[in-house]
């Protein structure tokens, strides 16, 4: 198993250079590959700030990248819990940071946003994350 970095998905997802294209959708495709959190935390920095990909379509990348049947993602829960809900106004990075904090006691935090979402996600819940 090959890990990938995050030019090659980039390369599958946006298909802007023709060869590189073709190369990491065989990648992808034909051989057992993983990709690390990192890389998926990344690839949705780059798909949003330097592509333009809205919640949604990037939502809908990171559900087709966990699907793959060779393809094993790092942490794969919680990218797939973070994915669902950059569609319901989430940032990313927090939703990653919330789903990779479920077995603590709670997550502190200045965001007022985040403590909002999170709280709203969780109702009937310990709030996982609050001021500290």
């Amino acid at each position: 198993m090959h890990a990938v970095d995050t030019n090659l998905l980039v390369r599958a997802l946006v298909r802007d250079d023709e060869a590189q294209t073709g190369t990491a959708e065989a990648v992808l495709t034909d051989q057992s590959v993983f990709i690390p959190v990192t890389v998926m935390l990344e690839l949705e920095w780059v798909l949003r700030s330097r592509y333009g990909f809205t919640p949604d379509k990037l939502s809908q990348a990171f559900t087709l990248l966990c699907a793959l049947p060779n393809v094993t993602v790092g942490e794969s829960a919680a990218v797939r819990h973070a994915a669902a809900r950059l569609a319901k106004g989430w940032d990313f990075a927090d939703a990653l940071h919330h789903a990779l904090s479920e077995g603590c006691e709670g997550f502190l935090s200045f965001d007022d946003n985040l403590i909002k979402r999170a709280t709203r996600s969780r109702p009937k819940a310990t709030p996982l994350v609050r001021k500290p």
